[in-house]
């Protein structure tokens, strides 16, 4: 079985309503969760890289960006690596 390569807009509305001391720590559990969910894996699979992180954290806790554009890999042992795809 081959590695499945796949892009993602993952939205991240759902921190808006959450305190805003706590959003970015949200959106980063929404990323995996989403990538998790999509790609039929655990959330333990799923390794987020340092590029995404830097993106959702660039405007602090209290500002995460609404949407992100992620590309996914899912390797044959069943992993997920995600990375920030760009601007939309």
């Amino acid at each position: 079985m081959a590695d499945t390569e796949r892009v993602y807009t993952i939205p991240l509305r759902i921190t808006k309503h959450v305190p805003r001391w706590r959003r970015s720590n949200r959106a980063m559990k929404e990323v995996r969760s989403y990538l998790a969910r999509n790609m039929k894996t655990s959330e333990e699979n799923v390794k987020i890289d340092s590029g995404l992180n830097e993106v959702i954290w660039a405007r602090g806790d209290e500002k995460p960006p609404l949407r992100v554009r992620v590309r996914a890999v899912k390797f044959e042992d069943g992993g997920v690596e995600a990375e920030f795809a760009g601007e939309q």
